[in-house]
């Protein structure tokens, strides 16, 4: 399906109409970008292995019941997709310390948490993404009430998911993202689920494997990701 106007083009991915207004091309670039785009980088080969591993995460997803936006791949950069209205906040559920919450809460590094703790963030590069709560997503009416309910139900159900499938094959889930929009009113999971967005370590010597490699200068970033897609056993 060959790709025509486009729609968006974001910090590492691009989208555009298809011939077919029910679906949308996505391609997953090279760049890599840190600190909401002060540090932006091209790592060939980072698009591709996005794009699988996103896929393969999908389907599973999918496979377990949850509502998503993927339809298949269209290429080795490429994706095709369901359109949403996207709703403007970031879901974050962390299970153990790292990022954002490190420095907010003065706590180790590490630090597995009892139970998943849960953020709600508005998506606005220009203000940073600042962390809201619920009462700011109704009163300034980017969600419903019940849809706040079904995206924590959602994020904790693919985190839950999410943190056997990389326990079961030596990964720890340390923290996600995922963002959601309305597909004829029903609640979807958007976006994509990569390396990018979530924070992943080795289970036994606790090595980044993430985009946190970039973000701290560690190199080795795409064989990193790579790695993830080896032990998931992402399709080559």
């Amino acid at each position: 399906m060959s790709a025509e106007k486009l729609l968006y083009k974001g910090k590492a991915k691009s989208m555009y109409e298809t011939a077919d207004p029910r679906v949308l091309r996505v391609w997953f670039r090279d760049e890599a970008s840190a600190f909401n785009g002060v540090r932006v980088e091209q790592l060939p080969g980072k698009g591709e292995i996005n794009n699988k591993i996103n896929a393969f995460v999908m389907q599973f997803l999918a496979n377990e019941g949850i509502p998503t936006h993927f339809i298949g791949l269209d290429g080795p950069e490429h994706s095709l997709v369901r359109p949403l209205k996207m709703l403007p906040v970031e879901c974050v559920i962390r299970n153990r310390a790292a990022g954002g919450i490190v420095k907010r809460l003065q706590m180790p590094l590490g630090t597995e948490f009892s139970t998943p703790i849960f953020e709600f963030f508005y998506k606005n590069d220009a203000l940073g993404d600042p962390m809201v709560n619920e009462s700011h997503i109704i009163t300034f009416g980017w969600a419903t009430a019940e849809q706040i309910v079904d995206m924590k139900l959602l994020t904790q159900r693919v985190n839950a998911l999410l943190s056997k499938l990389l326990a079961d094959k030596g990964m720890i889930l340390v923290d996600l993202k995922l963002e959601f929009g309305l597909n004829d009113g029903m609640l979807t999971l958007g976006d994509e689920i990569s390396p990018d967005g979530c924070r992943i370590w080795d289970s036994e010597t606790k090595k980044i494997l993430d985009k946190d490699r970039f973000r701290q200068e560690l190199g080795e970033v795409v064989e990193h990701y790579r790695e993830i897609a080896k032990r998931l056993g992402v399709p080559a």
